[in-house]
């Protein structure tokens, strides 16, 4: 097909074609610019059932109807940079947290070798811990730690208990045991939308003393948008930047299909969340991940799984707008 209008339409078919993620080409990872990965795993959190890790294939098998121009930035990502998708990471031991977490550093510290940009999606929130032991202090942020825009209902700082249904390293520790390593900054990262009922009246508290600058849905509501961007853009200026986005800070009106869904309290919805992620357009990105998908509770119409590929084109977007030519200038 010599048409770029017809190659167009039939790249956004959905049920046409190898799905790889947003069409990219499965490529290895040397030479490029942002890496696509997808992370299959569901062993990092036991509170609710453990399909976490179908989450990568649900997105490949919509993430075609994604790879669109960016209106907003008037940008193609996909000619701005060099940008593949990589599978996923294999676990020999998926049962085995500890092993997985350790698979994933394995993984990543060669993406971050080849210093390429990882964009990945879960699988649980203990991938972040896995990818970021990897990433924080490495090459692509030249040494320094890392700096979270952290969009989520919960912590993830639960340093009250030392594991989670037997995980040491759980989606509920990362947040602790990168500070303790050292690959975080807590102090220049931000954690956005937490809400819920908590098991404990504590709960924020290791978050506080970690340093974490913290904003509650409450907070949120009462400040407004332009308020936590301000406090974002101020907080991560030039320094390192990781994402990690939890579907479950998103309403569960539109993204029904997470992992410990949060009812009793209203989320972000699709603007409130871009707005965020905007937020650090322009700043040095070094990857993001967008994570507790559960394919098997999503709509029919696969509400959920869109929505988080329309969250991870967004920071692909950010990551590849910087490698154009005005950019570098």
């Amino acid at each position: 097909m010599s048409d770029p209008h017809l190659n167009a339409m039939m790249e956004n078919l959905y049920w046409w074609g190898i799905p790889t993620l947003f069409r990219c080409p499965n490529l290895p990872v040397d030479g490029q610019d942002i890496a696509l990965v997808g992370v299959p795993h569901s062993a990092g959190n036991g509170t609710t059932e453990r399909d976490q890790h179908l989450g990568p294939r649900a997105l490949r098998n919509v993430s075609s109807v994604q790879r669109r121009m960016h209106s907003g930035f008037q940008l193609d990502p996909w000619n701005a940079a060099k940008i593949v998708d990589l599978g996923d990471v294999p676990f020999p031991k998926a049962n085995d947290n500890e092993d997985c977490i350790e698979q994933i550093t394995n993984f990543y510290q060669q993406i971050d070798k080849a210093g390429a940009r990882p964009v990945s999606v879960g699988g649980d929130h203990s991938i972040t811990g896995g990818i970021v032991q990897a990433l924080g202090c490495g090459s692509i942020t030249k040494g320094e730690p890392i700096c979270f825009l952290h969009l989520d209902a919960h912590t993830d700082v639960f340093t009250k208990v030392d594991h989670f249904l037997g995980a040491k390293k759980s989606a509920a520790h990362w947040g602790a045991y990168l500070a303790d390593q050292g690959k975080v900054d807590p102090a220049h990262s931000m954690q956005i939308g937490i809400r819920g009922h908590a098991r404990t009246l504590d709960w924020l508290q290791p978050s506080y003393e970690y340093g974490y600058n913290v904003v509650t849905m409450k907070d949120y509501r009462r400040r407004g948008l332009a308020d936590v961007v301000a406090q974002v853009t101020e907080v991560l200026a030039g320094r390192p930047v990781y994402i990690t986005f939890d579907l479950d800070c998103l309403d569960p009106t539109i993204a029904p299909g997470v992992s410990n869904i949060e009812a009793g309290e209203k989320g972000f919805d699709i603007d409130d969340a871009v707005g965020l992620l905007h937020a650090v357009r322009g700043t040095n990105i070094v990857g993001g991940d967008v994570v507790c998908m559960m394919p098997t509770k999503d709509s029919p119409n696969h509400i959920t799984a869109l929505t988080a590929g329309a969250i991870m084109f967004e920071i692909i977007s950010m990551i590849a707008e910087n490698h154009l030519p005005q950019r570098e200038a």
